[in-house]
């Protein structure tokens, strides 16, 4: 009887989780600006997707469930959404992870990339780079991630 219920709960622990997210396999670059928010992961992303827009970001995808977020490849200077095959610091790409920290605190982290180089014999991600500390869009990340700290921020 006891095997029998340790069995059960064991498979209901499991099928209680689920495994697949829509995150991408990676994780943000190391130069991605972060800032900590009292939000729960959920309403953080939402937030944080508003901001964006808000600065005509053009967000390609949300997942507040999963804390994710990025934009189409766009031009830095229009924000016209463009072919992904496009290289150079002009053309960019947002992506945002939320990860929560605490109840109703969560910890964002958003980068803006290019790619300087095209090789098909790589992954996508292996041709980003970050863009430059000056670069136009992570100026306004910057100006996003401080407005959203003013509203909604803590001290860890």
């Amino acid at each position: 009887m006891r095997l029998r219920l340790a069995i059960t709960a064991a498979l209901a622990l499991v099928s209680g989780c689920q495994l697949a997210t829509t995150r991408p396999p990676f994780e943000p670059l190391p130069e991605a600006r972060h800032a900590d928010l009292a939000l729960p992961r959920g309403e953080a992303t939402e937030r944080l997707a508003e901001a964006l827009r808000e600065d005509s970001i053009p967000l390609a995808r949300v997942e507040p469930r999963d804390g994710y977020m990025e934009s189409a490849w766009f031009e830095a200077e229009t924000g016209r959404v463009v072919p992904g095959g496009r290289l150079g610091a002009r053309v960019v790409r947002v992506r945002g992870w939320v990860e929560p920290v605490r109840v109703r605190q969560s910890e964002l982290r958003v980068e803006a990339v290019f790619r300087r180089t095209c090789d098909p014999s790589l992954p996508e991600r292996e041709l980003e780079r970050s863009v430059a500390p000056d670069h136009p869009v992570l100026v306004r990340l910057d100006s996003v991630i401080a407005r959203l700290v003013r509203r909604y921020g803590f001290n860890p």
